[in-house]
């Protein structure tokens, strides 16, 4: 079964320096039907203004990736890390036992448009950590590029779960396709653009949730920046 998921219906919240798009209940946005989709907790899609960001505010025992559409994101954390995360890189933050962290965008002027995803961890109680790597463009051209994984392969960032990410870039005849295994949950996030995925047209905002598939195929991209996940049924 493949349910697609429309922008709109997702939760939504204008704050001024913060507009802001949930794909599953978060803060103010309670939605019993939309809480989480196998250990994939939280989407959100902000808009942070120029000299605006989240001041320092705690997480515990969640995996935390950045995904960075345009603009820049300022980072910074209890565990001593200051960074900035730029479009083609992906952020993972492990909360294990407690981290507190802030996000900034300091160009004036400027919005950083990002995802925030938050994937519940298999253990709990872990040393908090943290990892940021690049993933050039020529790497998700016309296919799906892991992006994060539990066992780092292929050069993934490291997360604590039985879960893959995967990004995307489609243009015109550019096609790829993920196969899932018997049991695994398959969740797709349109970033940008369209595209057709498995017969369903999607644009950005828009969401494919798999439940009982083997196959997520993606073709007739437009402009498309694409978030497959891999993932596995709750117990």
């Amino acid at each position: 079964m493949i349910t697609l998921r429309p922008a709109s219906e997702r939760g939504h919240a204008n704050h001024g320096w913060l507009d802001s798009w949930h794909s599953f209940s978060f803060a103010g946005y309670h939605d019993p039907n939309h809480m989480h989709w196998g250990p994939l907790r939280v989407i959100n899609e902000d808009r942070v203004q120029g000299g605006e960001g989240f001041g320092t505010h705690p997480h515990q025992d969640m995996e935390i990736i950045s995904y960075v559409l345009d603009g820049t994101l300022a980072h910074r954390d209890s565990m001593g890390t200051g960074a900035t995360i730029v479009p083609g890189e992906v952020q993972r933050m492990s909360a294990g036992t407690g981290v507190t962290h802030s996000e900034y965008n300091h160009e004036q002027g400027k919005t950083t448009h990002f995802l925030q995803i938050w994937i519940i961890p298999s253990v709990r109680g872990i040393q908090p950590g943290y990892e940021q790597k690049t993933f050039p463009e020529a790497e998700k051209r016309g296919r799906l590029r892991l992006v994060a994984s539990p066992d780092s392969a292929d050069g993934s960032v490291l997360i604590h779960q039985d879960a893959r990410m995967y990004a995307g870039l489609f243009d015109a005849g550019e096609q790829a396709a993920l196969e899932l295994a018997p049991g695994r949950l398959g969740y797709v996030h349109m970033a940008r653009g369209s595209a057709l995925v498995n017969g369903h047209a999607v644009s950005a905002g828009d969401a494919l949730l798999y439940a009982d598939e083997s196959q997520v195929l993606i073709e007739r991209g437009e402009g498309a920046e694409i978030l497959v996940f891999d993932l596995p049924q709750l117990q």
